[in-house]
């Protein structure tokens, strides 16, 4: 008997992630943001075979591309993940109504927690932005359950006031009273995990004892040359939006982490 055409052709999600090189390219994207000479080594594949791959992961919108501030020359790209996300539940709803499911981030509760936190650094260039904002948010969303901190590598004298702003209108954090801290009074530290939010903080971060798992995310300053504070808040809320929706897809690597790690 001859089936019908409809659903013989699989989703688009499956179509473009099923392809072996797509896939390792999802893979690393899904850790921390790449340039393409980069992804082409870890694929151990030809830059220009890995950049076709690219394009087409770009076309069907689950990775994104952004010029790199520290070399204009270069770009990241970046796994959208809430893209990724609705693609898959689409996708298992395609197969079964059943499926159309969507797991909310998990995180041991605190009475589960072992003695030493989790402990986690945000890195950017002025301390006075990005990496707070993401400090922020990692400690509001797991309720203190990690020990987390931001530098830069050459900070600010203060929090930007779009900053403090953003955070407390958006998200009711208040962190005014906090100062931008430098790199270098974090030395001899011990982190599970360092993320640098800054193109040129990436190249100067340096290393840290027991090799944290490190990751990059490729976020644009938004504090722009010559904007007032008031013409460029709209900027600092899609910033803010972009690291909060980072920060939620973290939080189950942090829970992997403390359940591969087990009690001391």
């Amino acid at each position: 008997m001859a089936l019908s055409g409809q659903g013989l052709t699989p989703p688009a999600f499956v179509r473009l992630a099923a392809h072996p090189l797509r896939w390792r390219l999802l893979t690393a994207l899904a850790d921390s943001d790449y340039r393409v000479r980069e992804l082409a080594t870890r694929v151990d594949q030809p830059q220009n075979l890995v950049s076709y791959h690219l394009r087409l992961l770009r076309d069907g919108g689950l990775v994104t591309a952004t010029r790199s501030s520290f070399d204009g020359r270069d770009s990241y790209y970046h796994l959208d993940l809430e893209r990724c996300t609705d693609a898959l539940i689409d996708s298992g709803a395609a197969l079964h109504p059943a499926l159309r499911t969507k797991a909310a981030p998990s995180f041991p509760s605190a009475d589960r927690q072992q003695a030493r936190r989790i402990a986690v650094l945000f890195v950017c260039t002025g301390n006075s932005a990005r990496s707070p904002i993401a400090e922020a948010l990692l400690r509001h969303h797991t309720a203190g359950r990690v020990s987390v901190t931001s530098a830069g590598s050459r900070p600010r004298a203060r929090l930007h006031p779009n900053t403090v702003r953003v955070l407390r209108e958006a998200f009711d954090i208040d962190i005014s009273g906090q100062r931008p801290r430098h790199l270098d009074a974090l030395a001899g530290h011990t982190f599970d995990h360092v993320i640098t939010l800054c193109d040129k903080a990436r190249e100067v971060c340096p290393e840290f004892a027991h090799h944290p798992r490190q990751a990059h995310w490729s976020i644009p300053e938004p504090a722009t040359a010559g904007d007032t504070d008031q013409a460029g808040y709209p900027t600092f809320q899609r910033t803010a939006a972009d690291i909060d929706t980072r920060i939620r897809h973290l939080l189950p690597v942090l829970a992997a982490t403390n359940r591969e790690e087990g009690p001391p």
